[in-house]
């Protein structure tokens, strides 16, 4: 049976190449994106929900489906105010687990970072770790977890400073073997391909996928 999927964050860098990716794909029938505004995207499989993400609750009869994908995040940079950035990575995630678990979702795939820690001293990297962590709390067939690593590719934004670090991690990811694998930059389409994938498997648990991992999923070599 085809599945629908129920994605977040479809217009950042992760959740827009997985829309793409879960579009194309024949083991989906339907794609919902749960968005802020409408995105300049028409698709027959593709469904919009636009939301207040602060209401979530009221539009839960219509947030259903049986693949969760949450690609919602934010950076420093973006939302210095941590309170919002709280909202945005932390907030919201759980919310929507909460309420697609309760309409019948089986899978939940949380795209978080690496170093999630819910002990870190770090504001940015405990945020990350205490979603994963409360995530676990809430009864998924299976909860999948993607800690990538740096993420190499096309940016709506000009960032030279990440851009400088993408350029130089083309160059030592080779070099980067064995337990140093993680550390490797990982193009964006791989990430959310190893989403796509791990989606049409009938696993039952909590799994989390560091950098190294996701490329093996993939079956891609060098990011």
């Amino acid at each position: 049976m085809k599945k629908k999927a129920v994605l977040l964050g479809a217009s950042g860098l992760i959740g827009s190449s997985l829309l793409t990716q879960l579009l194309n794909s024949p083991a989906y029938a339907t794609v919902l994106i749960v968005v802020r505004k409408k995105l300049n995207r028409e698709h027959p499989k593709l469904q919009q929900l636009v939301v207040d993400f602060e209401k979530l609750n009221d539009y839960r009869t219509e947030m259903t489906g049986d693949v969760v994908f949450c690609c919602l995040g934010t950076t420093k940079s973006k939302t210095p105010d941590q309170e919002q950035y709280r909202k945005i990575d932390y907030l919201y995630p759980l919310d929507a687990a909460s309420i697609t678990q309760a309409n019948g979702a089986s899978q939940y795939h949380l795209v978080s970072s690496m170093g999630a820690n819910p002990d870190s001293s770090i504001f940015y990297s405990r945020t990350k770790g205490e979603t994963e962590r409360d995530l676990q709390s809430i009864p998924f067939k299976s909860i999948h977890i993607y800690r990538p690593s740096l993420l190499d590719g096309e940016r709506k934004e000009h960032r030279s400073a990440e851009g400088f670090m993408i350029a130089v991690m083309r160059v030592l990811n080779p070099v980067l073997i064995g337990g140093l694998r993680k550390y490797r930059s990982i193009k964006i389409e791989n990430v959310a391909l190893a989403m796509l994938k791990v989606s049409l498997k009938d696993t039952e648990g909590v799994f989390i996928y560091p950098s190294d991992k996701i490329e093996e999923i993939t079956g891609n070599g060098l990011s």
